[in-house]
């Protein structure tokens, strides 16, 4: 339990939202986890392009919109779940741990805190959506990989 709460100070500290990151960094589990996390990642550990997902392999992820609801509601990609970033370590329960978690917001910079959050508690299924949203769009959306891997 010792553990969780370490866990929870730190990705709380790592978004700003608890002004005791020095209390939470004097922690060895805490500094031991986070020493952990950097050596288990590499420089593009855990993304993923649009580009890179066929349409028919979005069913094969837990898609995770973490922006607030007004932008789910406007549009999201099909099939994805919206809890706002804010929430996520929170409601963390609901997520699945044998299904690969996609986590998205508009450019990534909410869903790269998400992603190492939920990684320091154990979740090793997350892969973040490159360039977010914004990105996805951009590329084509639905039909991004479709149009990368087209024959000129």
């Amino acid at each position: 339990m010792k553990m969780r709460r370490i866990t929870a100070a730190l990705a709380l500290a790592g978004l700003g939202l608890v002004p005791q990151l020095a209390l939470a960094q004097a922690e060895k589990p805490v500094i031991d986890a986070v020493e952990s996390y950097f050596d288990f990642v590499d420089a593009n550990g855990g993304t993923i392009l649009a580009e890179q997902i066929p349409a028919e392999d979005y069913k094969k992820f837990h898609v995770l919109d973490v922006r607030d609801v007004g932008q789910f509601a406007k549009e999201h990609i099909p099939g994805a779940v919206n809890i706002e970033w804010r929430k996520v370590f929170v409601e963390r329960a609901q997520l699945p741990k044998g299904k690969t978690i996609l986590v998205y917001c508009n450019t990534s910079s909410f869903a790269a805190q998400v992603a190492m959050a939920l990684r320091l508690d154990g979740f090793e299924n997350v892969r973040m959506l490159y360039g977010g949203f914004n990105q996805w769009k951009a590329a084509g959306g639905m039909d991004a990989y479709a149009r990368a891997t087209k024959k000129q």
